[in-house]
């Protein structure tokens, strides 16, 4: 197992099975977290019904060629804001063709980076009817952040699926 955590690893499994339930696909894109999240997904067996893919864009060139960030959004305020979050999953979802998308882009540490502290983290959840982001300010060295990272994304989908 990928991943030691027994509650996230039946997190996943629920995501899994509510997407599939409503015969949906996901994508994810990445920036901080640079595969973990699209790890935990591919972790569990027959996942490839329902995960379509990811993207690492840790850049933000790779933002704007790959997904489709606005340059201008970057260039004013950087990758950490809820827009960029937001504007990760939507061109995730386009890019894959899929009806949930989830996108994660922050500040693993160990310092401060363009003026966000070590910590701050954007996750932006697509479904088919809105995009949401929320944002989270997580302690620790830079692998629990994108572990606690990971573990808020697929809590806030899944919520995100549910409450749909």
């Amino acid at each position: 197992m990928l991943f030691a955590d027994e509650e996230l690893s039946q997190q996943v499994a629920s995501v899994i099975a509510q997407i599939r339930k409503r015969n949906a696909t996901v994508s994810v894109a990445e920036s901080l977290t640079g595969g973990l999240l699209a790890a935990a997904f591919v972790a569990v067996p027959g996942v490839s019904d329902i995960f379509c893919g990811g993207a690492v864009t840790y850049t933000n060139e790779m933002k704007i060629k790959v997904l489709g960030v606005d340059s201008e959004l970057l260039a004013c305020g950087g990758a950490v804001q809820a827009e960029v979050a937001a504007q990760m999953a939507s061109g995730i979802a386009k890019l894959y063709g899929t009806e949930f998308a989830i996108a994660t882009t922050g500040v693993a540490g160990p310092g401060a980076s363009a003026g966000k502290a070590a910590g701050t983290v954007f996750i932006g959840v697509k479904t088919p009817d809105a995009v949401t982001v929320c944002e989270y300010h997580f302690s620790g060295d830079r692998q629990q952040v994108r572990m606690q990272s990971v573990a808020a994304a697929i809590s806030l989908i899944f919520t995100e699926i549910v409450s749909k």
